[in-house]
């Protein structure tokens, strides 16, 4: 009986209305006397509560005097209030403000444990594609999860760093000033997931530092991450179609088009730039000019 009436009331009912539904369902017919009567209340609540749940459309009211109510029956009254439900909460739904700044968040995930619980509930929600980019010794804690995500179906696409041939070969843009020091060991190595290009998480993960991602659906994130890896594969496919023709022209990390724009030699040409503007500002009173140009101003 308990848990009936904390149904009823779960479902909107007051306590007095679950009671009184319960004591009609069970005894039929009565009028409000009868029903005060055997749940030993005042009549007034009684017929208070009789009279709204009639309008409610939840009893049967007789003709006559004494008005005798009964319930619907139990098929009918669940129809009802489940209809009733759906309209409320489609109705919710459509017409509950949103606000338009509200952007997907990103959230982060410290610790193995905590990490690897987060990436193996994903995978395996996963239903077409898991973009990867992790070192090899993240994939092997993965490789079961993995495998399991391919059988079904979804599409992996890797970028395994292993070493001076790997795919995954970055180079370091340089600090400001000379306090800036090159990521060592301690700092991790570093990985990316994005599963179903919706999901992302990226972080690092080591043996001398603690294990840290980030995770997020935003989207700039995940079209940053798939930019990143388009790239990867670009330069994995012209390594292996024009092998040591860029290595040659380029260097073997691609170092002479870095340094062009971010490296050592980017800032001595930019200094270079400056002091030749210099100069020139320094010479530019003491013209020497041609006799040709002599007589033409004459």
């Amino acid at each position: 009986m308990e848990q009936l009436l904390h149904h009823l009331r779960n479902l909107g009912f007051t306590e007095m209305e679950a009671k009184v539904m319960v004591e009609l369902a069970g005894r039929g017919p009565s009028s409000g006397y009868e029903v005060a009567k055997r749940l030993g209340v005042s009549r007034s609540n009684v017929y208070t509560t009789l009279q709204r749940l009639s309008q409610q459309g939840f009893l049967h009211s007789s003709q006559g005097e004494p008005v005798r109510y009964s319930m619907l029956k139990t098929e009918e009254l669940t129809h009802m209030i489940s209809g009733q439900m759906r309209e409320s909460l489609s109705f919710v739904e459509s017409q509950m403000p949103r606000d338009v700044m509200d952007q997907p968040p990103f959230y982060s995930v410290e610790g193995d444990e905590k990490i690897l619980e987060a990436l193996t509930h994903e995978l395996e929600r996963a239903e077409r594609e898991i973009v990867i980019d992790v070192c090899h010794e993240e994939a092997t804690l993965l490789r079961n999860e993995l495998e399991r995500a391919e059988s079904r179906g979804v599409k992996l696409l890797w970028s395994t760093d292993g070493g001076e041939t790997s795919l995954s070969r970055h180079m370091l843009w340089p600090g400001w000033d000379s306090s800036y020091k090159e990521p060592s060991e301690s700092t991790g190595r570093k990985f990316s997931f994005v599963i179903d290009r919706t999901w992302c998480m990226l972080g690092t993960r080591g043996e001398n530092c603690s294990s840290v991602a980030m995770v997020t659906l935003h989207p700039v994130m995940t079209e940053l991450l798939l930019s990143h890896f388009t790239q990867e594969m670009v330069l994995y496919e012209m390594e292996s179609d024009m092998g040591n023709e860029l290595t040659d022209r380029y260097g073997s990390h691609y170092e002479q088009i870095y340094n062009k724009y971010v490296g050592t030699d980017s800032i001595t040409a930019n200094s270079d730039n400056d002091k030749g503007n210099n100069d020139n500002d320094d010479n530019s009173d003491n013209v020497v000019l041609e006799p040709e140009e002599a007589e033409d101003i004459d």
